[in-house]
């Protein structure tokens, strides 16, 4: 496991864990990856110190475990009690922020722009980690 530094083009600073540093180069070169905070893919890795690591001591498994649970728990809680709106989100929050529609925990997709708008207008957002959106479910199973 190789552990990256990476910043937006938003300026949002972010660790992310890969496999190797050529799981991160191909994930980088598909456009894969994605800010946690904006969903922005202008992403780069920034300079960080290695952590290097002795032979004796092992990878923290039983944290990342915990880490997978907890966020397959909450993929569960999301996709059970709240509406799925797909591409209508960035619409449908603007909407139920405005009072116009009815008052509903939602999700879906939203480009970066849309998700810099509804921030700029007040209206409550937060991005899913890219694991926990519906298009990358498929990345879970």
């Amino acid at each position: 496991m190789i552990r990256y530094a990476l910043q937006c083009d938003d300026d949002h600073a972010f660790e992310a864990w890969f496999g190797s540093s050529a799981d991160y180069d191909t994930q980088f070169q598909s456009g894969r990856l994605e800010c946690p905070f904006c969903a922005s893919r202008q992403v780069a890795k920034q300079i960080m110190a290695p952590a290097v690591r002795t032979s004796a001591s092992a990878p923290d498994t039983a944290r990342r475990d915990m880490m997978l649970e907890a966020a397959g728990a909450i993929r569960k809680k999301i996709e059970s009690d709240f509406d799925y709106v797909g591409d209508a989100f960035a619409r449908e929050a603007r909407a139920i922020h405005e009072g116009d529609s009815e008052k509903r925990s939602i999700y879906g997709e939203a480009t970066p722009t849309e998700i810099k708008a509804l921030e700029a207008d007040g209206v409550p957002c937060a991005p899913l980690p890219s694991a926990l959106s519906p298009r990358r479910k498929d990345a879970l199973n």
